[in-house]
């Protein structure tokens, strides 16, 4: 039997396999609000036999933006927006959803990828950013504002809002963005975070905020919310955040409820140096879980059935995360489950596509047309 398509419980959410379909900007919103482009993006992954869906970087402030162009979740508007989608989901698909929401910090103002991914200056219309210390991401960006105790708590109110927010629209998760170099992971990293009063210089006092954060967030939504973050494992540049202070912050947030981790690695600084390789963030991943022992989530160059079922089957991680290779094939988890001898969810108007050396695959269907 495979491993990768047993049932888990990710906190209170009861998942039909353990294939996550991780968060990927799309840099298609409107002043925050979801457009068309997400109803096909969301709704064409919510139909891809999953076990559960994570929106993009859902920024909780306008400033908190990493591109002008991202997804929001800081009014009625970006609300309203969003709903629409998620109600479109509901109508075909029983799939869970997870927002995932952050602030950029130093790491907003940037063009879309496809346009340089570089940082818009003021005087090109680009906003101020602000950081844990004014130390820009890069030589030439915008030096960002030092956040003081008003700034702090303006942040913290900005997630708590947009978590309540995710609450209303009837969503099962969300995932803080504590990753790639974005104001979480700021804080954590000695790279980005220069501080010298409670926020800053011990590792105690750099996982202040990020988890200051993580328990208002906790506290303003209900039980039934799984609450979890993503994290860096890793700065990949000698003297920044590594693996030993992610265990430590990984304890840490376990003590405070949440229901999971998911490990990626890198995005604070441009000195970075990562060693690509499939499953090059796994062992990131397998330590945590071993060590820590909260339900855990991989990423990275996963992208082939067999690796990811080793993954879950040898206890490395509890569940894989797939962005790219389900970009490239939304119906990766239903090609996985017929490599694996496995069975997936699909929609009844796809139930003829399965073919005829898989039986079973979509498990008990009826076809019959006149």
């Amino acid at each position: 039997m495979s491993q990768l398509f047993t049932p888990y419980q990710l906190g209170p959410l009861s998942l039909v396999n353990r294939i996550a379909i991780a968060p990927m900007c799309q840099y298609s919103a409107e002043h925050g609000n979801a457009t068309d482009w997400h109803m096909i993006h969301l709704g064409h992954m919510a139909l891809s036999g999953a076990g559960v869906l994570m929106t993009e970087a859902t920024a909780v402030s306008p400033e908190g933006r990493i591109s002008a162009d991202d997804l929001g979740l800081w009014s009625d508007d970006n609300q309203q927006a969003l709903g629409k989608v998620v109600q479109a989901i509901r109508r075909h698909s029983s799939m869970p959803l997870i927002v995932q929401l952050g602030h950029a910090g130093r790491k907003a103002s940037s063009r879309a990828p496809w346009k340089g991914g570089n940082c818009v200056q003021l005087s090109e219309g680009g906003w101020q950013t602000v950081a844990p210390s004014a130390l820009p991401h890069a030589a030439g960006d915008t030096v960002p504002i030092a956040l003081d105790a008003e700034g702090l708590l303006q942040v913290k109110a900005a997630f708590v809002a947009a978590a309540k927010r995710v609450h209303a629209l009837g969503i099962e998760g969300i995932e803080l963005h504590g990753a790639h170099g974005y104001l979480l992971h700021q804080f954590l990293s000695p790279l980005a975070n220069q501080r010298t009063d409670a926020y800053g210089g011990s590792l105690e006092n750099r996982m202040r905020f990020p988890l200051e954060v993580y328990e208002a967030v906790r506290a303003a939504v209900p039980a039934s919310v799984a609450v979890g973050m993503r994290i860096s494992a890793t700065d990949w540049v000698e003297g920044g955040w590594e693996i030993e202070q992610s265990v430590q912050f990984a304890h840490a947030l376990k003590r405070a409820g949440a229901d999971f981790i998911h490990v990626s690695s890198g995005g604070v600084s441009p000195l970075q140096q990562i060693a690509l390789s499939p499953g090059y963030q796994v062992p990131f991943a397998e330590r945590i879980k071993a060590e820590v022992g909260m339900p855990t989530i991989s990423v990275g160059l996963i992208t082939e059935a067999q690796h990811a079922e080793e993954i879950v089957a040898s206890g490395q991680s509890d569940m894989v995360a797939l962005a790219r290779a389900m970009l490239f094939d939304p119906r990766w988890p239903w090609h996985a489950a017929a490599r694996l001898g496995a069975q997936v969810q699909a929609p009844p108007q796809y139930w003829r596509s399965q073919p005829r050396e898989f039986k079973n695959l979509f498990g008990d269907t009826t076809q019959g047309q006149r």
